[in-house]
C-alpha cells in the first residue's frame, strides 16, 4: 500500500457539500489501504475576506498580524474535513501549521519552510488516521504564526510529502491536469500524460497557472513524483504526472514541443536615445531593482552611428506607472533620452525538452505568426523555451496557430 500527500484548493472545499465529497474522495483510499495525508487551503473566497476584514481596520497592517489573520481561514476546513471523515467512519485528526511543525523562516506573508518534524504525522498514520494539514502556514522559531505567499497550500503539500517520502503528492484542482495550452481558448488543447518539472516550471513562469512554481521547485529538488488531478469529476482518470528531469518518460522520443504559455498581464517600457556608453544598462535598470520592480524580457538596440541605444523590458502591468516615473527621472539624470510604453503587449511562449535536439523551432514559430500577420515586438530564448511579445489582442489567434502548426492539435499527447 501506498503513501500518498493529497492537496485540496479553495474552490475544492468551497462549500460544505464540497467538503464531503473531498471526505468521500480520501475515504476511498483509506479503505483500500492507503495512507493519506490531506493538506487543504482555506475555504473559496475566505482569504480574500480576511484581508477585506483588515483593511477596514488598517489601511497597512503589520505583517504578523496579517499572518495571524489569514491563517485561520485553512484551520475552519481542516476541522471541517477532519469532521466530515469522521461522520463516515475515517478516522482523522486535524493540525495547523504550528501543531504539526512547519518551521519556516521570520519572513512574514512570505515566509519559505526550513523543516517539518513528522513525528505526530507518523504517529497518526500507524494508527490508521488520516492527517488533515493546513496549506499556507507555519511557524517561525520563535513562535510566530507565518504564512507562504501565493501558492503556499501547493508548496505545504510537496514539502510534506518530500518529508515523508510520500510515494505521490497530488495537487487536485478544477481541471484534470496540466494541458498543451489553455482550453478556454483552443478547444484542441490536449492533456498531457506527463511532464518534466523543468518543462513545468517555464510554463508556470509563462503564465501557466495550474500549478505554483515554489511547490513545482520544491518537487524537483526533492525528486517528489507530482501529479494533477481534477477534484471535481468521481473518476479523475490518471491527470498529468510530473516527473524529475532525469527520469525516464513514456515515450522513445520527447515531443518537440510540450506545451504553450500565454501571459497578458504584461507591459513594455523603453527608453529612446539613451547614450551608448558602459554602464548604461544598470543605470537604467539598478532603480527599478531596488524598487522590487521584476524586469522579464530585455532588448537593447544600437543606432546605425553606434552614439545611441534603445533599450527596452517588460514587467508586470501593474508595476507599469511606478516603473515609468523611476525611468523619467533616470532619463532625467542621464540628460538624454525619452520614455515611451506599451500596455496592450502580451507574451507567448514555446515549452518544451525537445528543442534540445531539434533545430527549427524558431523559424517554424516566427513563420507561423507572419503567415497570420502577427507582428513580433520582443523575442527571448532559453535552452527549451521561445518567448515572443506581441500586441495583446493577437494573444488568442497566436496561441491556437502556433498550437496547429507544432502538431499539438492531435489526439495523443503522452511527453
Amino acid at each position: 500500500m501506498a503513501l500518498y500527500v493529497q492537496k485540496f484548493g479553495g474552490t475544492s472545499v468551497g462549500t460544505p457539500e464540497r467538503i464531503k465529497k473531498v471526505a468521500e474522495r480520501v475515504g476511498r483510499f483509506r479503505k483500500e489501504g492507503h495512507d493519506v495525508v490531506v493538506v487543504v487551503s482555506a475555504m473559496s473566497g475566505e482569504t480574500n475576506r480576511l484581508i477585506d476584514l483588515a483593511k477596514q481596520i488598517h489601511e497597512e497592517p503589520s505583517p504578523r498580524e496579517m499572518d495571524m489573520l489569514v491563517s485561520t481561514g485553512e484551520q475552519v476546513t481542516i476541522a471541517l474535513l477532519a469532521m466530515a471523515l469522521e461522520q463516515q467512519g475515517v478516522p482523522a485528526t486535524s493540525y495547523t501549521g504550528a501543531q504539526v511543525g512547519i518551521v519556516t523562516d521570520q519572513a512574514h506573508t512570505k515566509a519559505r519552510i526550513k523543516e517539518i518534524d513528522t513525528d505526530a504525522i507518523r504517529q497518526d498514520l500507524n494508527e490508521g488516521r488520516v492527517v488533515v494539514v493546513a496549506g499556507f502556514q507555519g511557524v517561525d522559531e520563535e513562535g510566530n504564526i507565518t504564512t507562504l505567499g501565493r501558492g503556499g497550500s501547493d508548496t505545504t503539500g510537496v514539502a510534506l510529502a518530500a518529508s515523508l517520502k510520500a510515494d505521490e503528492c497530488q495537487i487536485y484542482t478544477d481541471v484534470d491536469g496540466v494541458y498543451t495550452t489553455d482550453p478556454r481558448i483552443c478547444s484542441q488543447a490536449k492533456r498531457l500524460e506527463s511532464i518534466t518539472v523543468e518543462e513545468m516550471l517555464e510554463l508556470a513562469s509563462m503564465g501557466s497557472k495550474v500549478l505554483q512554481i515554489r511547490a513545482v521547485e520544491f518537487a524537483g529538488k526533492y525528486k517528489v513524483p507530482l501529479r494533477v488531478l481534477s477534484s471535481f469529476e468521481d473518476n479523475e482518470g490518471p491527470g498529468t504526472l510530473i516527473i524529475a528531469d532525469d527520469e525516464e518518460t513514456p515515450s522513445m522520443e520527447e515531443p518537440l514541443i510540450s506545451g504553450i504559455a500565454h501571459h497578458t498581464n504584461e507591459a513594455k517600457l523603453t527608453v529612446l536615445g539613451a547614450p551608448d556608453i558602459p554602464g548604461v544598462a544598470a543605470k537604467i535598470l539598478s532603480p527599478i531593482g531596488d524598487n522590487n520592480i521584476e524586469v522579464d524580457m530585455i532588448v537593447q538596440n544600437v543606432s546605425p552611428d553606434g552614439k545611441s541605444t534603445d533599450f527596452s523590458f517588460t514587467v508586470a502591468r501593474g508595476d507599469y506607472k511606478k516603473a515609468q516615473e523611476i525611468l523619467e527621472k533616470v532619463v532625467q539624470e542621464m540628460g538624454s533620452g525619452k520614455v515611451v510604453g506599451d500596455t496592450a503587449i502580451a507574451k507567448v511562449s514555446l515549452v518544451g525538452v525537445g528543442m534540445r535536439s531539434h533545430a527549427g523551432v524558431a523559424s517554424l514559430m516566427f513563420k507561423t505568426l507572419a503567415e497570420n500577420s502577427i507582428n513580433i515586438r520582443m523575442v527571448s530564448t532559453s535552452e527549451i523555451k521561445i518567448s515572443v511579445v506581441l500586441d495583446e489582442k493577437f494573444t488568442e489567434l497566436a496561441v491556437r496557430s502556433l498550437h496547429t502548426a507544432f502538431g499539438l492539435d492531435k489526439e495523443s499527447q503522452d511527453s
